[in-house]
């Protein structure tokens, strides 16, 4: 019988050959397990650990997981009725839990360096009957990519991600604090704040910024820069730019991998916008993006004029971001947490603004007449994104720029006075104002709206049922 990818033709050439090649790795005894990674749709990566004999025919055949992870919250709730008819989801073959399956993407595939014998491969989720898993978020961002393929461009963007690395004290391990979700860590930091990008704050912590460097490089994703921010214990890291969904790739892999690194070595990271520690700055992901001509591999964005900002390619497409911030908003901050980072005058943006390098504005350009490196940095992210959303609905909102030839406006220079369109400052508000945006919804699709809203709002809904500290102190005595 024909194997799931056969059956269903899911592999280019180029996939098959690589396919080809990696069964021989494994079948040489190179590696003992591979973990079949699939991007659910928080962008945390699920899937299953195989023995390398078996890994070979799974490549194949794909590795089948629950529906019921498409249910899922960020506490790892099911949200959705599973049993009832259509799963909840009102899909046909999604009721009762039954099976999706998971196919590797050979490409994708990484020795992990901080795992002996360890291989990885990322996957993309098919239904039983071939037909892509429409909730698989990787899939949507393929889409994306695809229709600006056929003008002729490809998504060039690079990664800037800030994050948080404390000493882990205390796991939380006892009976007692376990729970969906459990106790978090107990932490301390491993460097005050406020010396920005200094050299002994930096060697202070450069045993663990060695041990991120030499694991991420051996992983082959693409470092630029390690650098000291704000606040304590704060990182960031940069990446040089990459084409198509291989952004999002790394960025859904390196938080996973930061993360196991650092639990393996006595830390805890955390890609969670604002912790609630004393004196903690907020984290962002500020993504660069441009534009690059299949034709001959020049940036689109790059001005023809000298003294101009953008070509005409790149200020429709940021009057695109801009036309549509508040409705990807929900994408780039998909956590309740992540609305606590916009204050003014914070170098977190608070409304829909664009400017000539300006940090202070949310879709800040860089470059110009002669410069290779034009871009777009939008600032509007948390480091919790999806990443294949977060992307997504940066080319859908671009797109529509692109054909409707949206005009931007002026720069500011003032971006927490100038008068314009005001972010989201909740989650709640964020889903609101992605529902009402038309372009988007028919670009992401109706039901996937729907069902990413759903979710959200379940958080929501949890979070409103609990009694935070600030309530019990502001009302416990004084009434």
């Amino acid at each position: 019988m024909s194997k799931f990818v056969d059956r269903y033709n899911l592999w280019t050439g180029d996939q098959r050959r690589q396919a080809d090649a990696l069964a021989k790795r494994l079948a040489s005894s190179e590696f003992d397990v591979v973990r079949f990674a699939w991007p659910d749709q928080h962008g945390i990566l699920r899937g299953k650990t195989l023995v390398a004999g078996e890994a070979i025919g799974a490549l194949a055949e794909g590795v089948n997981l629950t529906s019921t992870l498409l249910a899922k919250d960020t506490s790892h709730k099911t949200v959705f009725p599973v049993f009832s008819a259509g799963g909840g989801f009102g899909i046909p073959g999604l009721q009762g839990g039954a099976d999706f399956t998971i196919v590797a993407d050979p490409a994708t595939f990484k020795s992990l360096p901080w795992a002996p014998r360890s291989g990885w491969v990322l996957c993309d989720a098919y239904m039983a009957d071939g037909a892509p898993c429409p909730y698989a978020t990787r899939q949507i961002l393929q889409r994306a990519v695809r229709e600006l393929d056929a003008l002729g461009l490809e998504l060039i963007a690079g990664l800037e991600v800030e994050f948080h690395v404390f000493k882990l004290d205390d796991a939380r391990m006892h009976p007692s604090q376990s729970g969906q979700p459990g106790e978090p860590p107990q932490v301390s930091l491993l460097s005050h704040g406020y010396q920005y990008l200094t050299e002994m704050r930096y060697d202070r912590v450069d045993a663990v910024m060695e041990l991120l460097r030499a694991n991420l490089t051996q992983l082959g994703l693409p470092l630029r820069s390690l650098e000291i921010e704000f606040g304590p214990s704060q990182f960031e890291l940069t990446f040089s730019p990459t084409a198509g969904v291989l952004p999002a790739d790394t960025m859904v892999l390196l938080r996973s991998a930061i993360k196991q690194i650092c639990q393996r070595n006595g830390y805890h990271a955390t890609f969670m916008c604002r912790p609630r520690i004393p004196n903690v700055m907020s984290s962002g992901w500020h993504l660069h993006q441009s534009l690059r001509r299949r034709s001959d591999g020049v940036n689109a964005f790059i001005p023809e004029q000298p003294g101009a900002d953008l070509s005409p390619t790149g200020l429709h497409y940021l009057g695109g971001l801009k036309e549509h911030a508040c409705g990807a908003a929900a994408f780039a901050s998909p956590t309740i947490n992540g609305y606590r980072r916009y204050r003014p005058f914070s170098l977190a943006p608070d409304r829909a603004t664009w400017a000539r390098d300006n940090r202070g504005a949310m879709l800040r350009v860089l470059g110009g007449h002669g410069q290779s490196a034009t871009r777009i940095e939008n600032r509007v992210g948390e480091p919790t994104a999806n990443p294949y959303l977060y992307l997504a609905s940066q080319l859908y909102s671009g797109l529509d720029g692109l054909r409707r030839q949206l005009d931007p406006g002026p720069s500011v220079d003032a971006p927490y006075e100038t008068p314009a369109a005001q972010l989201p400052l909740s989650l709640q508000e964020a889903l609101h104002c992605l529902r009402e945006d038309a372009v988007l919804v028919e670009a992401i699709g109706r039901d996937v709206v729907d069902y990413y809203c759903h979710i959200k709002e379940a958080e929501i809904a949890r979070f409103n049922l609990e009694v935070s500290e600030w309530e019990h102190r502001e009302y416990f005595d004084v009434f």
